[in-house]
């Protein structure tokens, strides 16, 4: 599977981003592949926290999911787009993926 397609399947839900996460291990890593694996996981923990604080719940899932398509598109286009804001920390905290 290539580094485009790692990267869309880590979009699709927490099991695509399993599965995205464990193609792209050892001498198959790609560098595309892992810049999306680390965006989505920011992105998953976001959404978990989001859950819990019910006061600005509306507006941060609508916020999220702008995110969540602006990753998706940049992977579609095989680009390395960060997500606003927060993916620039995503790529500095998960960088070990």
């Amino acid at each position: 599977m290539d580094d485009k397609t790692k990267g869309i399947v880590a979009h699709i839900t927490l099991i695509g981003w399993i599965v995205a996460l464990v193609l792209n291990q050892g001498e198959n890593k790609g560098e595309l592949a892992s810049f999306y694996i680390r965006q989505m996981l920011g992105l998953l923990l976001i959404s978990f926290v989001i859950g819990f604080i019910p006061v600005i719940n509306l507006i941060a899932w609508i916020v999220l999911f702008v995110f969540w398509v602006m990753s998706l598109i940049g992977s579609l286009n095989g680009e390395k787009k960060l997500t606003p804001v927060v993916g620039q920390y995503f790529q500095e905290w998960f960088k070990a993926l």
